[in-house]
């Protein structure tokens, strides 16, 4: 559930504004005071946006967001006042407010600035990670990753980039390793260095000595020129070797001397070469194993096995399902040109439910397709029918796609009918005074909803509020206390 920071100094205009954010199925966090609100910021810059009023004692909204801004924290604001002067909303959004509206508000204007505030996050959180992976500045806040099981990676990450220590990565293909690597030199003193990959796996073994250290001009046939190799071009920054278990003997050979010596020969070279190189490598396979079977030398295991890191699979970190699954969206949507607002719960379900074996790889795949073939606002089940196959079998994807509506046979203009206007049917309105199972609501809860209302319609003048609901002040103030609802409220001069 998304976490929402709602913050004003009115007690009851921050009741109200959170219990709209509850029903609408955020998780309001409240605050009283731009100081605290900050502080809540600074502890979790997760949060998914803030409503926050511009007219605070301690610190107003625009220090807030001023604040914000000094800090580098990029939740998106959402700003609501009782000023409606042009100038605060000229000034509020070059603050950088996501929206603006003036008190009272209503919650369905509320609902939709919150969900668009929300998706213009993921966007921008999309762009600066791609940003920041281009400069080599990645780091732990462009990677999505708040499972538990995904706090001891990113520690490791933290105690890695402060050395020059070899680090091998380990875990199923399409878990985010050339990320955790990425993380490693953004945050170590080689950020916004070179950082060379290397896909061991996907180089002919003829040509996997050249790649890696080069060659020169006359080596081998077709050696028209002297060639930098991978080695090279990584000087002063990191190398990161991925699938380093696919590469042969004898290359192996030569990249242990090179991690020894710090040292390379090209090929058809006389003398060797000094480099500087940070080592980062990652494998889908068990090392030890390899070594063991001698499929893999052992003296270089050891001197790659020096920090190993394990990053864990999908399967077993499903608390990010949710956040990646709304970043895929964000980006593919952006991509391709749609307005795709998000998954239905029931499509979250069908995600969230799936073993993901080719982890969050197949999971960006499988968004990217079904936002290229949704119509919808949202995806659906029926969106992802490999996910529904591979999970509850063939018939059950076909009996979800014959609840898509097909065009039928061509019809000839000319005989083509007016299509039936369906009228829609009007929703049943939920009885207020019954609970969702259908029992009848406690007296008191009416009554307390009554009020709040009241003191909402009417602006919290306690006067208006008395006469409305046809009872005396002190009456009022009583009912208040009994129903804890006084506390901080502005007595009315009216």
């Amino acid at each position: 559930m998304t976490r929402v920071l709602v913050v004003d100094d009115d007690p009851v205009q921050l009741r109200l504004t959170a219990e709209i954010a509850n029903r609408a199925g955020f998780k309001p966090i409240t605050a009283t005071g731009g100081e605290q609100a900050l502080a809540l910021l600074r502890e979790d810059p997760q949060l998914g946006a803030m409503i926050l009023d511009l007219v605070m004692p301690d610190l107003d909204g625009m220090g807030v967001m001023e604040a914000m801004r000094k800090e580098g924290l990029n939740t998106p604001v959402i700003i609501q006042t009782a000023n409606a002067s042009l100038e605060t909303v000229i000034s509020a959004m070059r603050q950088g407010a996501a929206d603006y509206f003036v008190k009272p508000v209503a919650p369905e204007r509320l609902i939709i600035s919150l969900r668009n505030a929300m998706k213009l996050d993921a966007l921008e959180a999309a762009i600066r990670a791609e940003h920041a992976r281009k400069a080599g500045t990645f780091s732990r806040k462009d990677m999505i990753a708040t499972a538990p099981s995904m706090a001891r990676v990113i520690t490791l990450c933290a105690k890695a980039a402060k050395s020059t220590i070899p680090v091998l990565i380990e875990g199923e293909t399409g878990t985010g390793k050339e990320l955790v690597a990425r993380i490693i030199q953004g945050t170590g003193e080689r950020a916004g260095k070179p950082f060379i990959t290397v896909n061991c796996g996907a180089i002919p073994p003829n040509l996997v000595e050249s790649v890696l250290f080069g060659h020169k001009k006359g080596a081998f046939t077709g050696a028209h020129a002297d060639q930098a190799g991978k080695f090279s071009e990584a000087h002063g920054g990191t190398l990161f070797l991925d699938e380093v278990g696919e590469l042969p003997l004898d290359t192996q050979v030569k990249l242990l001397r090179a991690l020894q010596e710090g040292e390379i020969e090209p090929v058809g070279a006389t003398r060797p070469e000094k480099v500087n190189v940070r080592l980062i490598s990652a494998t889908n396979r068990r090392l030890l194993n390899l070594a063991k079977s001698g499929e893999f030398r052992e003296d270089l295991f050891y001197r790659l096995n020096v920090f190993p890191i394990y990053v864990p699979p999908l399967r077993d970190r499903r608390e990010d399902m949710v956040a990646l699954v709304n970043h895929f969206i964000a980006r593919f949507s952006a991509e391709a040109g749609k307005r795709v607002l998000g998954a239905t719960p029931a499509a979250m379900d069908l995600l969230g439910a799936y073993d993901w074996p080719g982890n969050v790889r197949q999971l960006e795949n499988a968004v990217y397709r079904a936002i290229v073939l949704s119509d919808g606002p949202f995806l659906e089940t029926q969106d992802f029918p490999q996910i529904i196959a591979q999970s509850a079998g063939r018939e059950e994807a076909l009996r979800s796609l014959e609840n898509i509506p097909a065009p039928g046979l061509p019809v000839h203009i000319d005989a083509a009918t007016a299509r039936p206007r369906l009228e829609p049917a009007p929703e049943a309105a939920r009885d207020r005074f019954l609970t969702d199972t259908g029992e009848l609501h406690a007296l008191s809860e009416i009554e307390r909803e009554a009020i709040a209302f009241a003191i909402a319609h009417h602006g919290g003048r306690m006067s208006r509020v008395a006469r409305a609901l046809g009872i005396g002040r002190s009456t009022l103030y009583r009912k208040l206390h009994e129903y804890g609802m006084a506390e901080g409220l502005i007595n009315d001069a009216a």
